[in-house]
């Protein structure tokens, strides 16, 4: 088979079984929070996050990400010298902790305490035959205030939450990304989101012949790479020219003298490279290079 068979091949959604598993897990996780006592009184939103929801996942290579986001209590950044009071808002009345066990106890309660696995940010549902794997993230909502009046933060709010061993409060904005993704999507006459789901086939590839350039490759930093290439990156006559632009373009962008320092992620908020993230520059030049060589371009 030809590079251009197999790209379109793995530039194509899951089928519909899969799909079905996502939504099966989507709905069972509603219904085990809607069930709690305390959390179906509070001010809750269930947002989906990752690949499930911008539909770049892969097949045999997905699990649904959902955010338990409380908005009535939320973690907030304010402009240099002023707080709080400056614009009317109090302490929450809800502590991130008792929160974070609360969905836990929603979860256990709902699909069985052996199969809920807590980890150091989100809560790990095992699958079963009716659904795929979900990763439960409980999250306040997230104010960043830039203006002087009391409604001038970043609109849709972002989520924030803090990981179990306290060392880091981490930051995302899944509504921009959604949005940005689906302006892309549009832009590329629907070719953007392929390309995604080839370049993580194409890691998966890698990673199952035991690539070391490939370990450690996330998700997220595929999505965020292949969005910021250029909408003229995509729409040529075949595949194969979107992916050899595509990767030439990462490639490019991640050498020491490109312009990675000034990338965003889909969401055009977060920088894609800094001390943030879990990835560096380095990896993600060394995955791109053995990509393009994996693939045969000159």
């Amino acid at each position: 088979m030809s590079w251009e068979d197999t790209f379109r091949s793995w530039g194509a959604a899951p089928g519909s079984t899969e799909q079905q598993k996502m939504e099966n897990a989507e709905t069972a996780i509603r219904k085990a929070v809607a069930a709690h006592d305390r959390l179906s009184k509070l001010d809750i939103s269930i947002i989906l996050q990752g690949s499930y929801q911008s539909r770049t996942n892969v097949r045999n290579d997905s699990d649904v990400d959902i955010c338990v986001c409380l908005n009535s209590t939320f973690f907030d950044r304010y402009p240099a010298e002023k707080g709080r009071a400056h614009y009317g808002n109090s302490d929450g009345t809800v502590d991130f902790g008792d929160f974070r066990f609360w969905v836990h106890t929603a979860l256990g309660d709902h699909f069985g305490y052996e199969n809920v696995e807590p980890g150091n940010k989100a809560f790990d549902i095992r699958a079963n035959t009716y659904r795929i794997d979900a990763d439960v993230l409980p999250a306040f909502a997230y104010r960043f205030y830039h203006g002087h009046e009391y409604n001038d933060y970043i609109q849709p709010t972002g989520i924030a939450f803090d990981t179990v061993d306290g060392t880091e409060r981490i930051i995302n904005w899944p509504h921009q990304t959604y949005e940005n993704g689906k302006t892309k999507q549009g832009n590329t006459s629907h070719r953007y989101k392929k390309m995604v789901r080839i370049v993580k086939r194409l890691r998966n590839t890698l990673q199952e012949e035991g690539s070391s350039e490939a370990k450690d490759i996330g998700s997220f930093l595929i999505e965020s790479m292949v969005w910021n290439a250029s909408d003229s990156s995509f729409n040529h006559s075949n595949y194969t020219d979107d992916m050899r632009s595509v990767l030439a373009y990462c490639f490019n962008e991640t050498l020491e003298t490109g312009s990675y320092a000034n990338l965003y992620e889909v969401n055009k908020l977060k920088k894609l490279f800094g001390s943030h993230q879990p990835w560096t520059r380095t990896q993600a030049h060394a995955f791109f290079s053995k990509a393009w060589d994996r693939v045969g371009f000159k």
